[in-house]
């Protein structure tokens, strides 16, 4: 069965300072090229069958895929796709601001942040469902997506139904969630969460 490698960028500058990022962007630090080397040894060793690769068009999406695909034999020959719909959440005016300025969690802000130009909860949910049905129904085989820490969370919320892992896990920079999917019924099962970088 094909799998999905959906994994989130490694630490950024904003990261460190408590900055919301949403569509804003900030580069990662050393640690966070670090932590995209540590991950690229393990998913090295998961003997996956790559056949496309895709991360959100941000630049520390893009910039831990780089790293990964100078790393893993094999990625930098397959096609790469820049896709809109593995950006984070849009939180409208509330990025580049201080994370406690939102008043919830970033990793479940519901529909907090509409007041302020922010994404709807159902808009954030339908695009990252469908960009990874997408994805995968692209594919011939396995597919890495590198992509942001509140929008996995919610693909990840979306399948809990499915989940055949433990799913109170805290989802670090450069984790991946590993997904089975089922490509007749579009549904996806999460197997397996790794922090490899921590």
């Amino acid at each position: 069965m094909q799998k999905l490698y959906l994994m989130r960028h490694g630490q950024t500058v904003y990261n460190t300072q408590h900055i919301l990022q949403g569509r804003c962007d900030s580069p990662l630090t050393d640690e966070g090229v670090a932590q995209a080397r540590r991950t690229a040894a393990w998913l090295r060793s998961q003997e996956a069958d790559f056949s496309c690769i895709a991360a959100s068009p941000l630049g520390r999406a893009q910039q831990t895929l780089d790293i990964v695909v100078a790393e893993v034999p094999g990625l930098s020959t397959l096609p790469r796709i820049a896709s809109a719909g593995l950006m984070e959440r849009d939180y409208g005016r509330f990025e580049g601001e201080p994370v406690e300025r939102l008043g919830v969690s970033p990793w479940e802000p519901g529909d907090a942040t509409v007041m302020r130009g922010g994404e709807t909860q159902a808009c954030a949910r339908y695009r990252i469902v469908s960009t990874l049905r997408g994805l995968m129904d692209g594919c011939t085989g396995d597919a890495l997506a590198v992509s942001h820490g509140s929008i996995s969370k919610l693909f990840k919320t979306v399948w809990e139904h499915n989940a055949r892992c433990e799913q109170d896990v805290y989802l670090g920079n450069c984790c991946v969630l590993v997904f089975e999917y089922d490509r007749d019924s579009g549904a996806f099962s999460n197997i397996e969460i790794a922090n490899p970088a921590s």
